[in-house]
């Protein structure tokens, strides 16, 4: 039970006793810092029912506390707040209760719950993964792993962008200028390849556009005149009437993205239990659509396009259906939605991690889905970021400015390396161990600095401030963890039993109030779908832990209780660490 679990009932008692009055809600706050105690209780909201002044009010309950509940040792008031402090043994009892608990603050999920799918990644078979992807991947991952760990039963999904204009302008581009290389000829990661080509088309299609414009033509003349953006379109109907050489070259390339998008997914610890195919799905929906024009949810236009009248609920008119009868993305997402549910009929809700320029996209998709009478729409979540800036300007794809995703788990790799290396505390390390370090210290760095950030703000992204080992970092929360490890190491002693009651420091108290949170933290991090909550409560656990280490001896406090308790607490804090890096995706090494 946590404090005001455990404070509440009391309180309520002391109010009926003393004042003869039943409330409603205790409120409490954390007490300021200023002021000693571990928890407040607000006085205010009882004026209004008892006719008191706050600090005689206070001093009553506070006294009530003091002799019938045993957690309570003392407590003082300011003006309208009642500072309650708890007593060591509440603490010490709590810490025992959870010192060996390996799952501590995890909910084991009930399998008779519904599953939440979570979809993330969702790339383009034109081109690499690249810094915007990395920071989608990281936060559907490290949500998806959260929520899971708050009790729920959890699918990953993406959906691959396998075809349209912009997968037949690689193609084409590999047709006319590659002379049958492949990434076996040329050593190049496939994705790498097929990314080089969808530049290689822009390069050429802009050429072509300058060329007509000298001859006398509009720029938008020229955009549709060019001859490479016509053999594209070409390229695109032939696909969809199925013809066997563009359909062999299809799937031949977007398999060299696959192979290159496997790699790029290890390397950085995320994984899927399903994907979705845009092939497969960009038909469904138009079924759905008949259905809703019967209900009346969808009305035809003149020329036969179908749309949606959202005018109503503050949104506009949106189309769902072209008047030539092709569907539109919309039109995709609804039967891609509908289909998910057939496919794993435990599925009761989706989390969408997209960009936020897609934001009124699904607010117009989840309330469609809702008036199609659907029950889980109300279970949807758009799981919406802000984009990822770097100090050079904005990335394209296209020109190929972008920052490529496999280019800068390596820069982080060997900016960690640098960084290490100047403070040369790797002497007995062996090649492998050393390169081992420098991977985990690099992808923390990178997967942690985007990470804290709520998802909905935009990040510059600093890769020499992500690696450094101070401040609030993941090499700073990583280097306590390895820390913790070797005091572990040294312990020549048995800390496996209780302690036993032991006076606590300040520092330990506080210590022992932050991991408290633990189980909270993860619900409310899985309630608002956000990673930097974990994230940030992490980093203030390592602030109270790297107090705690400051204030009292460990391993050199001549009390063999204190010492036994102080070790056991040490390792409690390490496995949190873990746990919580766990959940965000990022790994921690036993000695730095």
């Amino acid at each position: 039970m946590t404090l005001p679990e455990i404070l509440t009932p009391s309180i309520e008692k002391a109010i009926q006793t003393l004042f003869d009055v039943t409330i409603d809600k205790v409120e409490f706050q954390t007490t300021r810092k200023e002021f000693e105690g571990d928890i407040t209780m607000v006085i205010f909201p009882l004026l209004k029912v008892i006719k008191s002044n706050p600090v005689e009010l206070g001093n009553k309950i506070g006294n009530y506390l003091v002799e019938n509940l045993d957690e309570v040792s003392r407590f003082n008031v300011v003006s309208g707040f009642l500072n309650i402090v708890i007593s060591d043994a509440y603490y010490l009892n709590f810490f025992n209760g959870i010192r060996d608990e390996s799952k501590y603050g995890f909910v084991t999920p009930n399998p008779d719950d519904k599953a939440i799918m979570v979809e993330y990644s969702s790339p383009n078979t034109n081109k690499p993964l690249h810094l915007g992807h990395v920071r989608n991947n990281l936060l559907g991952y490290a949500v998806a792993e959260i929520i899971k760990a708050s009790g729920k039963k959890v699918y990953k999904t993406q959906i691959i962008n396998d075809r349209g204009i912009h997968i037949c302008k690689s193609m084409l581009a590999w047709q006319k200028f590659g002379n049958g290389e492949t990434p076996e000829s040329t050593g190049l990661k496939g994705d790498k390849l097929v990314g080089n080509y969808y530049v290689a088309f822009d390069k050429a299609y802009k050429e072509q556009i300058a060329q007509l414009m000298s001859d006398g033509k509009t720029e938008e003349e020229a955009k549709k005149q060019a001859p490479i953006i016509i053999e594209a379109q070409e390229m695109l109907q032939k696909w969809e009437a199925g013809d066997a050489a563009v359909k062999e070259l299809w799937a031949k390339m977007n398999q060299w993205v696959y192979d290159g998008f496997a790699i790029t997914y290890k390397n950085l610890g995320v994984d899927f239990d399903k994907y979705y195919y845009e092939s497969n799905t960009y038909l469904l929906g138009k079924d759905v659509v008949n259905i809703g024009l019967e209900k009346g949810i969808f009305e035809r236009d003149p020329d036969g396009s179908v749309w949606i009248d959202l005018s109503d609920e503050g949104l506009d008119r949106k189309i769902v259906l072209r008047s030539d009868g092709t569907a539109v993305y919309m039109t995709q997402d609804i039967g891609t939605a509908i289909q998910r549910v057939k496919d794993m009929a435990d599925v009761g809700g989706m989390v969408y991690t997209v960009g936020n320029e897609q934001d009124y996209h699904f607010k117009v998709l989840f309330l469609i889905l809702k008036k199609l009478g659907f029950d889980w729409a109300s279970s949807l979540y758009h799981l919406s970021y802000g984009m990822v800036d770097l100090p050079s300007g904005k990335m394209k794809s296209r020109e190929g400015t972008v920052v490529d995703a496999d280019d800068l788990m390596q820069e982080m790799t060997s900016t960690a390396q640098k960084i290490s290396e100047d403070l040369g505390k790797l002497d007995s390390y062996s090649d492998e161990e050393k390169t081992n370090l420098y991977n985990t210290i690099g992808l923390g760095a990178l997967k942690y600095y985007i990470l804290k950030v709520d998802p909905k703000k935009r990040i510059l992204f600093n890769p020499e401030e992500s690696v450094d080992f101070a401040g609030n970092t993941g090499p700073f929360i990583q280097y306590t963890y390895a820390r913790i490890q070797s005091i572990i190491r040294k312990a020549n002693f048995d800390f496996s039993n209780n302690s036993g009651m032991v006076s606590l420091h300040e520092k330990e108290k506080e210590l022992l109030k932050q991991i408290e949170l633990f189980p909270e933290v993860i619900q409310n991090a899985a309630h608002n779908h956000s990673p930097a909550l974990l994230a940030n409560f992490t980093y203030d656990l390592v602030r109270e832990y790297n107090s705690f280490y400051q204030a009292v001896p460990i391993l050199g406090e001549e009390e063999m209780s204190k010492k036994v308790f102080r070790v056991q607490l040490s390792k409690k804090v390490a496995n949190i660490i873990a746990a919580s890096f766990g959940l965000l995706g990022i790994n921690v090494p036993e000695r730095m």
